[in-house]
């Protein structure tokens, strides 16, 4: 069993957070996945069990969104008492209805998104709150104006930080040209194209967290201790409902 990880600074955020985070999609929606097997939805008691496993782990970051089914509801009951321990991450940008991802970015969804996050987390301040990419992120970022939203709803104390989920390694870069505060970058064996990005993140006082780490699933799980060693990289997303896989990738991870 691995020790306590240990929590630090999330770039110039002001959160710290371990170099392992839990994501939360299975926790809310089986359809339109790319894992390589068939996803259940955990019951809350298994759900309850894995949170509590998580924290005694010493993860503090969950990640969610909108488009992750009933992910923020259930987080937002499971959490009741908790909130102290846990940060969140969550999204605006991607709904997913009927079996379908559909996305809206203008400023008017954003801040219905945020608002909506709010009362089904069941909190008066989302720690992180990113743009939730469909792949056009050079779109998104020329000429929605979701991110100076996001930034107007930091400033009136709904977000504590801000950024974005990118697909493209331009998008990325034109993000951080942005002034964002967090990025999600992707990074695995498969894909090492964001290397030199994430270092320069990390330069600039920008938080990284890492999604894909495992490719959905497709990789082998000792390559977090890899990706985990990476310059620049704040903590690993990874999902998983299954607690005895969670300690094992604390342990690559720690």
């Amino acid at each position: 069993m691995v020790a306590c990880l240990q929590a630090s600074a999330f770039g110039q955020t002001g959160l710290t957070v371990a170099k392992l985070s839990l994501g939360t999609v299975k926790f809310g929606r089986k359809e339109g996945l790319k894992y390589p097997h068939p996803v259940s939805l955990p019951d809350d008691r298994a759900a309850q069990t894995l949170l509590d496993g998580a924290r005694d782990l010493g993860i503090t970051l969950l990640d969610t969104a909108p488009a992750y089914g009933s992910s923020e509801r259930r987080l937002g009951q499971l959490l009741k008492g908790q909130h102290q321990h846990w940060q969140i991450c969550t999204k605006v940008g991607e709904e997913f209805t009927a079996g379908q991802s559909h996305f809206d970015f203008t400023p008017e969804h954003c801040r219905y998104s945020i608002e909506r996050s709010l009362r089904h987390l069941q909190r008066d301040c989302i720690d992180i709150a990113l743009i939730h990419s469909d792949g056009n992120d050079l779109d998104i970022l020329q000429h929605y104006g979701t991110l100076d939203a996001l930034k107007e709803l930091k400033s009136a104390g709904k977000i504590r930080a801000v950024g974005m989920s990118h697909k493209t390694l331009a998008g990325g870069q034109l993000a951080l040209k942005q002034g964002v505060d967090v990025l999600m970058a992707t990074l695995n064996t498969d894909y090492t194209l964001e290397t030199d990005l994430i270092s320069q993140a990390a330069d600039m006082g920008v938080g990284v967290l890492i999604k894909k780490a495992l490719n959905s699933g497709h990789a082998n799980p000792k390559d977090l201790s890899w990706i985990a060693q990476h310059q620049g990289v704040s903590s690993l997303v990874v999902g998983t409902t299954n607690l005895t896989h969670l300690r094992a990738n604390a342990d690559l991870v720690g």
